[in-house]
């Protein structure tokens, strides 16, 4: 008889994805595979036009740099075994996989959402104290404040790991989801998961709504800022390096304090694999459109580096 006290019974989860049916399985996988690459490619595209332009070498772009690596990292701890088990119609997850990638989902989501923070307050410097900026952004700032958001994140999901490690899966091994997330992991254990739920309330209160009030505080002196200046062209430039930022932080956190600041007992398997779509796969694809459609100087340096590329590839 396996011992209950040990971290489980259970050797893998079956995850239920969006649909049983064999019919939808091909458009499924072409939609999120078509995703995906385009997720990889444009953040990609963004890291390497930010790398090789001299312009963009500024506290903003660096953040938004690692923005887009972890948005890439992001649906890659998710997306390729969500395909594989479309392509295989083979469902099932590995006990100590699916605690790896829950893990490295709550490191990546969480960084996320620091990175959102971190770009608000450039956004607020540049912006209320231009004459400050190079002195209060410094490169060193920079690196500590990115470093400071790994290990954040790093050590947030790594106590979320630890616990749920402890738990256990004595028979029900069906996770109502595309991968293997806090909740409905939670909802399956036959353990006592209040310690897991109050951790998962305290420090998901803190990693979201943290940088969420950094950014409402940065933009309520951005807007008081910019509606003292007298030139609406200058009102214009100055809202058009913010609406792409703001863009991006409604759809992350629309999504994810939903999800995540709501009790157990409220949450609909349906309703949160569709809001899980959104920060996963959705916004991670579309933050690369959001920041180089509506930014001059990111369309620019991307038009180089595909020039670039295009004239490499002719032997020039």
């Amino acid at each position: 008889m396996a011992d209950k006290s040990n971290h489980s019974s259970v050797s893998e989860f079956l995850l239920l994805g969006f649909s049983e049916r064999p019919d939808q399985q091909p458009l499924l996988l072409g939609i999120f595979l078509s995703m995906y690459l385009v997720t990889v490619m444009g953040n990609m595209l963004i890291i390497l036009a930010i790398s090789f332009d001299p312009h963009l070498h500024t506290p903003m772009y660096f953040f938004l740099s690692n923005l887009s690596f972890a948005d890439a990292c992001f649906s890659s701890t998710i997306v390729p075994k969500m395909l594989v088990n479309i392509h295989t119609h083979r469902q099932t997850i590995r006990y100590e996989g699916c605690l790896a990638q829950m893990h490295f989902f709550m490191t990546f989501g969480a960084l996320d959402d620091l990175l959102l923070g971190a770009m608000a307050y450039d956004r607020y410097v540049a912006i209320c104290r231009p004459l400050h900026y190079t002195t209060l952004m410094s490169p060193l700032l920079c690196v500590l404040l990115l470093a400071l958001c790994w290990v954040l994140t790093t050590l947030a999901a790594l106590l979320h790991t630890l616990l749920m490690a402890r738990l256990s899966f004595c028979s029900g091994n069906t996770i109502h989801h595309f991968f293997c997330d806090v909740v409905p992991l939670l909802q399956l254990s036959c353990s006592d998961t209040s310690t897991n739920q109050i951790a998962l309330f305290i420090v998901g209160s803190m990693i979201l709504t943290g940088p969420l009030s950094l950014i409402i505080m940065s933009y309520a002196h951005i807007f008081s800022t910019i509606l003292r200046v007298s030139s609406a062209s200058g009102r214009q430039k100055a809202f058009s390096t913010c609406g792409s930022h703001l863009t991006v932080v409604f759809l992350f956190y629309g999504a994810a304090i939903g999800v995540y600041l709501c009790p157990t007992s409220l949450h609909s398997g349906g309703k949160d694999r569709i809001a899980a779509v959104f920060y996963t796969v959705v916004t991670p694809m579309l933050n690369p459109f959001i920041y180089s459609l509506r930014n001059k100087e990111m369309k620019t340096a991307l038009g180089r580096l595909i020039g670039l590329s295009t004239l490499s590839s002719r032997g020039f």
